[in-house]
């Protein structure tokens, strides 16, 4: 999935797709009648449904080989595309995913740039040490033990790409900024977890104060997502550098998304903060419109009123910007989907 997603297609990330099982009360690796395949894609708004199987056999005394099987199913259509086989040494299960990918690609972008050396070159094969200890991270509900893993994943391969991003993850929990702002910096932007790893790289910059380089990782994914999420704390981010930008972005933020009362407030604080009180009220008026029972919303709205600036040393409204901590941009891919199927 990580090489379908790095090249260009639009993929709906392996959590997502264990969430939808879970709601759906299946367990995760279920085997699917083709209808069940089709209305549990559909479910998830996907174009297209990528599903199979696998045979690990050994003969004896000798090595462990592998026979990968994948199809390719048109949701609206539920028309079955080509089916793709693939065998070798379970040793070489990478190159084998990868080679198995490149045939997928060519038959859902035949129209596509890419050859077939550049796209093995954009996925070198991972050791599978390196992918067992990935898995066994996936697999694991104990965040220690998820460090490990990734982080063995990691150190076992060091372009591997969705270790250093779980890596970057399992370290943000456990606010080890520095260490998880570098860990995440080493996945590609171009890649399946590029996006948001420039999400949580600018979380993770962001708390370890240097918000100049948060504001960099969140205006480099505004340009490839322009969600409401990332305008906001690319707003934040700006405001707390004392960057120009800052009203702007957090404006595009209300543009995007109005029905989030934080978008509003942030606003609403970046105005007062600039002494512009009849623009940070109307902010915090809408703010409070959507959540009111939020007290710091109503304080600042009557020090508008009395057009009252921040007060040097006052400590309770010091540093109130809201910023979003998760990322999810599911709606918008699927509206991106719905809208690129539209003659």
């Amino acid at each position: 999935m990580d090489a379908l997603g790095s090249n260009g297609l639009d993929v709906i990330r392996a959590e997502m797709r264990d969430q939808a099982f879970k709601e759906a009360g299946l367990r995760r690796y279920s085997v699917l009648t083709l209808a069940s395949v089709a209305e549990f894609a559909a479910s998830l708004s996907a174009g297209v449904a990528v599903y199979g199987d696998f045979d690990v056999t050994q003969a004896a005394g000798g090595p462990a080989s592998v026979h990968l099987r994948a199809k390719i199913l048109e949701v609206r259509k539920i028309k079955k595309g080509k089916e793709f086989e693939i065998s070798g040494p379970l040793e070489q299960l990478s190159g084998l995913q990868t080679a198995l990918a490149w045939r997928m690609v060519s038959e859902l972008d035949p129209a596509g740039s890419l050859t077939e050396s550049d796209f093995n070159q954009a996925h070198p094969p991972i050791r599978l040490d390196a992918l067992e200890n990935y898995v066994r991270g996936l697999l694991t509900n104990l965040a220690d033990q998820k460090l490990k893993f990734f982080a063995a994943a990691a150190r076992l391969e060091p372009a591997y790409a969705s270790a250093h991003f779980q890596l970057g993850l399992a370290l943000l929990h456990r606010r080890d900024y520095r260490s998880a702002g570098d860990a995440l910096s080493k996945v590609p932007t171009e890649s399946l977890r590029g996006r948001e790893a420039l999400f949580y790289q600018g979380l993770a910059r962001y708390h370890q104060g240097d918000f100049t380089n948060a504001a960099r990782s969140w205006r480099m994914l505004a340009e490839r997502v322009p969600m409401a999420e990332v305008f906001n704390n690319l707003g934040v981010a700006e405001l707390r550098a004392g960057e120009p930008g800052a009203l702007g972005s957090l404006e595009k933020a209300v543009e995007t998304d109005p029905s989030d009362p934080d978008f509003h407030f942030n606003l609403g604080y970046a105005c007062w903060r600039s002494s512009q009180f009849d623009q940070a009220a109307t902010a915090f008026r809408r703010s409070l419109e959507r959540r009111p029972d939020d007290e710091m919303a109503t304080l600042l709205l009557g020090r508008c009123l009395r057009r009252t600036g921040p007060r040097p040393g006052d400590l309770r409204t010091e540093s109130l910007e809201r910023l979003k901590t998760i990322y999810n941009d599911a709606a918008f891919l699927a509206l991106k989907a719905i809208l690129k199927e539209k003659p």
